[in-house]
């Protein structure tokens, strides 16, 4: 069990133990000019602070608190090695009692001065302002010292001279915020308190504490509050942004006790967990109480009770009903994919949260992780003291920070409203996509553009040449629709597209781009994945011994986009679990006695390559790919890329291509894309998305779209009526297709920054949708649109075809004197009465069905063909009508 890393440091009367790194301790009784505190453990993130002088049963002899009084007039007096000592007592003749042994406070084992730190701390505090940074920042660039460079050099605003923490602590006074977000730049960029910088690396464990006590005394005097008051407690200090991130490789014995800064990829959370931080001891005989707080991970329980007067041994019992806990979390960060070596597996690290950062991150983000890097010996035998050679390392955080600006910020209507959701950052410490007024301004300008839709479509993966329309799909996928809710019932907004086509029409770059770009982004390989690998596994915790689940790719891309490439390659089993995931975006799991649910509320970016590699054109989509029929209807886009032959088309292409190997030249200084043609910039772009999700992401139908909705639907259902009556329809469109139009128009909204949808939108996802439709639900064989192709894997005709010859085939058997008839005899009686070609494996899958039916038996072995008896009444009953239809349907072929 371990504690939060902020702790003030404390003191104990006897010689306590020096820190390892640190100076030999004195001999005991031998008097020393460095009177020294201790290196404090990881303690309560609340400080339990008593008057000076106080005494507490500790681990080790009389543990000995120092007051915020005393420390914050040593902060305030001369700095110095040998401050004046804190007011203390008054004498009888008026002086002040002074401590000798009070004099010089320096944190134990270090050279680090109490006095000296607040003061240089308080400094910062109130003194920087925005100009500091400014400054740094031009001297970085110049290459020059930070004292060369004069105000004058720089465009200041009188906002860049206000001081920023005095009016950061009064917006945490108007939120009830106990936590200060400090940015590590600021200590580096205002000079003074560049030493701070240094201190709070090496010794995280103290500075937090000194740091968090010199935050509060500034906030009462700056809020007005009391300090005395009920409500004030001890502020805490987030450090982030440090001037080194380490990768979780890179992690060294030399790194322990020290602030790190790591990145990685979160992949599992414990639920919360009570943590004890003071312990409520009683004694049996004489009722005596005393309150221990944890130290170093445990609590020891007193030897003997307190009273002096009692003293009795071994009589002090815990009272888990009057101890004080507080909130802890553990959870599992992982390498991301671009940080792992060729060759070789994620590296993992334990996270130890607490208290105000529970629950402030979710698997499948990306963030930096600021804490101390910490290492704990691990025994051989809980019933033994031998420990094992090799420590256990985790990290105790302090801050969390969303990484990676590039991606697109998370849609918040997906959200749930009984969803647990963290309390924002502050503008300081933005997590999601940091959007400026200029940035803004950009935003509106493009929105406002007559060709804003083909601008931003042309910017998804611009090296990747054309492509118009499956781009415009994609991009109306990143913008999504909208999540709704009516009673218990739940609509998804996401949208989901499968690309399939021939080889070299880059359908994986296309993926790649995307999974950049997206929030929560996972890209996998359908070849490569399990149905364990994207839903979840049910695994040990090393540390509890107990079953947990760890979540999948899925799970992971919760509020992103999931981009599976190698689609068609997928076993049947990890395929059938999508079927869940793509429409009520959930994933139920029954494994190990956990019974649960878990959120995939995720948009689906597939491509599939054809069975023959090369697209058929006379084949019908299902046919060329390996995806079965209910599958491929719960996409809402299907785009068939093909590589067909051009002499132009193929001119422009490979200019394009040849131009991308030129990029190292000056006078192709962009990267192989076309100067003449202009593009949106990635980062401009993730902009712009974030911002239409954040600030547009519920668009309502207006009347006249809702009409023309229905219009359009109605419209696209009629095509079938236009080719048969009754039965003999074709399907043209369902219902999902109207929901997808609905999905699609919202999208497109949002990508105008509009609040409404209007006709326009509607015409244009109408357009996308029959676009779609039409490459992926056409007929080869009739040339029109028929949407049993994408729920049946057959035509209408083709199922009309197959009745026909079932009837026909049932008819001439029934006919037929003997019971027993070869397959090849069969056939070729069939193929003598059909005027249309009947093939073998029509056949075949008539024979199987009538045999399930349980009218004749098949025998592949002998490729024997034998009429059950049961059949033969009922055959002769209606071999009539059956011999009629066979003819009518000779007839019509």
């Amino acid at each position: 069990m371990s504690s939060s890393p902020i702790r003030l440091p404390s003191w104990s009367d006897p010689d306590p133990e020096p820190r390892s790194s640190g100076l030999p301790a004195s001999p005991r009784g031998s008097q020393t000019p460095l009177h020294a505190f201790p290196s404090s453990s990881l303690g309560s993130s609340q400080a339990h602070w008593s008057n000076l002088g106080s005494r507490s049963p500790g681990r080790r002899g009389t543990q000995r608190t120092v007051s915020r009084e005393a420390l914050r007039a040593w902060a305030r007096g001369p700095l110095g090695d040998a401050p004046p000592p804190p007011p203390a007592e008054m004498g009888e003749d008026g002086a002040p009692i002074v401590d000798p042994a009070e004099t010089g406070r320096f944190i134990w084992g270090t050279r680090v001065n109490i006095a000296e730190s607040m003061a240089m701390f308080r400094d910062f505090l109130v003194s920087y302002c925005h100009m500091h940074s400014l400054k740094a920042a031009l001297a970085r660039d110049l290459g020059v010292d930070v004292s060369e460079i004069n105000n004058d050099a720089l465009s200041l605003v009188e906002s860049d001279l206000d001081p920023y923490y005095p009016e950061h602590l009064r917006l945490m006074h108007a939120s009830d915020a106990t936590a200060m977000n400090l940015d590590c730049t600021h200590l580096l960029a205002y000079t003074p308190a560049r030493k701070l910088y240094d201190q709070l690396i090496k010794y995280p464990h103290e500075m937090l504490g000194l740091m968090g006590n010199a935050v509060t005394d500034l906030y009462c005097e700056i809020t007005g509050v009391p300090e005395d008051a009920a409500q004030v407690a001890l502020l805490t200090v987030h450090p982030f942004n440090l001037q080194e991130s380490i990768n979780l490789r890179e992690l060294n014995p030399c790194d322990i006790d020290r602030l790190v800064t790591i990145k990685g990829l979160l992949i599992r959370s414990t639920p919360v967990i009570p943590e004890p931080l003071v312990g409520f001891f009683k004694c049996l005989v004489c009722d005596e109480t005393a309150e221990v707080e944890i130290e170093r991970g445990r609590l020891e329980e007193p030897a003997r009770c307190p009273n002096a007067e009692c003293n009795a041994l071994n009589t002090m019992q815990l009272y888990h009903n009057r101890c004080q806990f507080g909130s802890k979390q553990v959870a599992k960060l992982q390498e991301t994919p671009d940080m792992i070596p060729d060759g070789q597996t994620p590296y993992t690290v334990t996270l130890n949260i607490y208290n105000d950062l529970v629950d402030a991150v979710k698997p499948g983000d990306r963030i930096a992780v600021t804490g101390v890097y910490r290492s704990v010996p691990v025994r051989i035998n809980s019933r033994m003291r031998t420990i094992q050679p090799v420590f256990r390392t985790f990290i105790d955080v302090v801050h969390f920070r969303l990484v990676d600006p590039n991606r697109i910020a998370k849609d918040e209507s997906a959200v749930e409203t009984n969803e647990f959701l963290p309390p924002r950052a502050t503008a300081n410490d933005e997590g999601d996509t940091h959007i400026t007024d200029r940035d803004i301004a950009e935003i509106i300008a493009i929105s406002q553009r007559p060709d804003a839709y083909a601008y931003l479509a042309r910017s998804i993966a611009p090296s990747i040449y054309e492509m118009d329309d499956a781009k415009r799909g994609v991009l109306l996928q990143l913008f999504g629709g909208h999540h709704k809710t009516a009673g218990n019932a739940r609509y998804r907004g996401d949208i989901n597209v499968l690309l399939v086509g021939d080889p070299g029409v880059a359908k994986s770059q296309l993926l790649q781009y995307v999974h950049k770009i997206s929030p929560r982004g996972i890209y996998t390989s359908g070849k490569g994945s399990s149905a364990v690998g994207l839903t979840a596994s049910v695994v040990r915790d090393p540390d509890t011994n107990a079953l947990v689940l760890e979540s999948g790719a899925l799970v992971l891309s919760d509020g992103g986009v999931c981009c599976i490439d190698e689609f068609d390659k997928m076993s049947d089993s990890t395929r059938a679990i999508l079927h869940e995931v793509m429409e009520q975006q959930t994933i139920s799991i029954a494994k190990a006695g956990i019974i649960t649910t878990l959120n995939a509320r995720t948009s689906i970016l597939a491509s599939a390559n054809p069975i023959k590699s090369k697209f058929d054109l006379g084949l019908s989509l299902v046919e060329n790919i390996n995806l079965v029929p209910s599958l491929l209807s719960r996409f809402d886009l299907l785009f068939v890329i093909l590589d067909l032959p051009d002499e132009a088309y193929d001119r422009r292409l490979a200019r394009h291509l040849v131009s991308l190997y030129m990029e190292d030249r000056p006078e192709n200084a962009t990267g192989g894309i076309d100067a003449s043609v202009d593009y949106c910039p990635p980062k401009l772009l993730t902009k712009y998305i974030s911002y239409a999700k954040k600030m547009h992401g519920q668009p309502h139908l207006t009347d006249e779209a809702a009409n023309e909705l229905v219009r359009v639907y109605v419209e696209m259902r009629s095509l079938g009526s236009a080719h048969g009556t009754g039965s003999t329809r074709t399907v043209t469109a369902t219902t999902r297709q109207l929901e997808s139009m609905i999905r699609l128009a919202e999208a497109h909204a949002k990508m105008r920054l509009s609040d409404i949808v209007d006709i326009d939108d509607v015409n244009e996802a109408a357009r996308l949708l029959r676009e779609a439709i039409k490459q992926g639900a056409t007929d080869p064989k009739t040339g029109r649109i028929d949407l049993d192709l994408l729920a049946t894997g057959s035509s209408k005709l083709q199922l009309q075809a197959l009745q026909q010859l079932k009837a026909a085939v049932r008819a001439w058997l029934a006919n037929r004197e003997s019971n027993k008839t070869p397959f090849p005899v069969l056939l070729a009686e069939i193929k003598k009465q059909s005027a249309a070609t009947v093939s073998c494996e029509e056949l075949d899958a008539v024979v199987n069905e009538l045999a399930n039916d349980g009218f004749l038996h098949y025998d592949k072995r002998t490729n024997m063909v034998r009429r059950l008896g049961a059949g033969v009444e009922f055959a002769g009953a209606g071999a009539g009508a059956g011999a009629a239809a066979g003819g009518d349907a000779m007839e019509t072929d």
